[in-house]
């Protein structure tokens, strides 16, 4: 007899229907998976048969073939656990095959039966939603985060005998979850930007960069509080909306780091990788792709700390996501695309020593030296950051100033007035969120100068050398300084304050 039970796959970070096929004929005994199953996929064989037994279900004898279809796509992962177990049980006669129709199914059994959390659910919650399907059977654990995707039933399970009892009595009513009590439980964080001393001109580029999305740089010396204000940069981030916590959980939960407790990412993510890190570690990639740091940070915060230090092949990589907001991983036999609409905040020392241009100290270094270490940081790339910032040694008088810096509380609701004007600006637009964002076209609609602006873009062009890229770059960051003013116009000393955000061009790469 043959039997067929939904279940799903994932495909970079979207799910695929998958129908296991189950057959049991009368001949000498084996167990066969076919349809390119992975060595997950072919040891659920030994999980499937003990929680069979453990769970008190007699073991279909006799030739046993299972078919993964569409059977021309490598399945991975435990996902199809529980629906080669419910297959089984259909084909052998102790469950109707009509009593699973309708249903996607899928989970991790262990060797007693108790089901365990599979990756990638909300993707797969939301296949069923667009197949309209009766509903969704899930590990409990995983019940949250399936519930998030409203219009589609989710019927959590413990273990084996709780899925087969609602199959045969349908004994368990759809799990709820009110999205909206969940999107706003946002968790306070320790770090606040007023315990910063000094260093006005980079909280101020960092307030522009988290209110426009904008890529930035700092430079300075070792201690000058680089990684401090880094650390920090969160805090003042504006809230997710909905459609930007969906999109990152999504990316979370097929990397499979999305906590159990928590089924939607509330905050912005921070990614803070080592300078060690591979190209496929940032970028993703593997035998079966996975998502990278660059894809990890979506719709956050990529740090990258001792900038240089990255190895050039590893920075390099970064282009192309910086300008497409997704990275494309091309295999022999798939290509895969996933999101990566990050914030690139790097921090770096000027020099090897660390004291190139520091009045209180002696560099070390040769101009070879010097050359060679800032070299590291192609002009390509560097061209693709919006802001470049000093971060100069913090003066005694500064760090014994017992006056409260400003609260990162106060700073966050500015760039939110910010943000919130540019999500109505863009709201005719699809996938576009903040200024960072904006391509050539809204660009030369949105970012109107008058005369004495161009005036001023031309100056800066002439004597700075500033690339079209760069042009339009302080365009957009000129028009996220006047979105933090509330003013409609783009003004000349928004264009100066954006132009000035590139003056240390000049200093260190000449």
């Amino acid at each position: 007899m043959v039997s067929k039970v939904l279940s799903a796959a994932l495909l970079g970070i979207d799910a695929y229907i998958v129908e296991v096929e189950t057959d049991i004929s009368f001949k000498v005994p084996s167990f066969n998976i076919v349809g390119l199953p992975d060595n997950a996929v072919r040891e659920s064989r030994e999980r499937v048969t003990s929680a069979l037994r453990n769970a008190g279900f007699v073991i279909p004898q006799g030739r046993i073939v299972i078919n993964l279809a569409p059977a021309d796509i490598k399945k991975e992962g435990s996902g199809f656990d529980l629906p080669i177990a419910i297959g089984l049980l259909a084909a052998s006669g102790s469950i109707s095959q009509k009593t699973v129709e309708g249903f996607l199914i899928t989970g991790e059994l262990s060797l007693d039966g108790k089901l365990a959390p599979v990756r990638g659910t909300l993707s797969i919650s939301m296949l069923a939603k667009q197949l309209d399907l009766k509903g969704l059977i899930v590990p409990k654990v995983n019940s949250k985060e399936a519930a998030i995707v409203s219009g589609v039933d989710v019927f959590p399970v413990d273990n084996l005998q709780e899925a087969v009892n609602f199959l045969l009595y349908r004994n368990i009513e759809p799990y709820s979850l009110n999205i909206e009590e969940v999107f706003t439980d946002e968790p306070a964080s320790i770090l606040d930007f007023s315990d910063v001393r000094g260093q006005r001109t980079a909280k101020r580029a960092l307030e522009v960069a988290a209110a426009g999305g904008h890529n930035i740089l700092m430079i300075g010396p070792p201690g000058s509080g680089k990684t401090m204000l880094a650390r920090r940069f969160p805090t003042i981030l504006p809230p997710l909306t909905l459609d930007e916590a969906l999109e990152t959980t999504k990316v979370h939960s097929v990397a499979g780091i999305l906590p159990q407790n928590s089924p939607l990412v509330m905050e912005r993510p921070f990614r803070s990788p080592h300078h060690t890190i591979s190209d496929a570690g940032l970028i993703g990639g593997g035998a079966y792709p996975r998502p990278g740091e660059v894809s990890l940070a979506h719709n956050g915060v990529l740090f990258l700390d001792e900038f240089p230090e990255f190895k050039r092949n590893v920075l390099e990589v970064l282009r192309q996501p910086m300008e497409d907001g997704a990275v494309t991983i091309s295999r022999a036999a798939m290509t895969l695309t996933f999101p990566a609409r990050f914030t690139l905040l790097a921090a770096m020392n000027p020099c090897p020593c660390g004291y190139f241009g520091d009045p209180y100290h002696s560099c070390t270094c040769t101009s070879s030296q010097i050359q060679n270490y800032i070299s590291r940081i192609s002009g390509p790339l560097l061209d693709r950051i919006d802001i470049h910032i000093e971060v100069p040694t913090v003066k005694y008088k500064e760090l014994a100033d017992k006056q409260e810096s400003e609260p990162s509380k106060e700073i966050r609701e500015r760039v939110t007035r910010a943000r919130e004007a540019q999500l109505e600006r863009f709201r005719n637009y699809e996938r576009i969120y903040c200024n960072a964002q904006m391509e050539t076209r809204l660009i030369r609609h949105l970012c109107v100068i008058d005369e004495r602006s161009q005036e001023l873009m031309k100056m800066a062009i002439t004597k700075l050398g500033l690339s079209a890229r760069a042009y339009d770059r302080v365009l957009k960051v000129s028009r996220t300084i006047a979105d933090l003013e509330g003013k409609e116009e783009i003004l000349p000393h928004h264009i100066s304050e954006a132009i000035q955000y590139r003056t240390l061009d000049r200093k260190f790469w000449v």
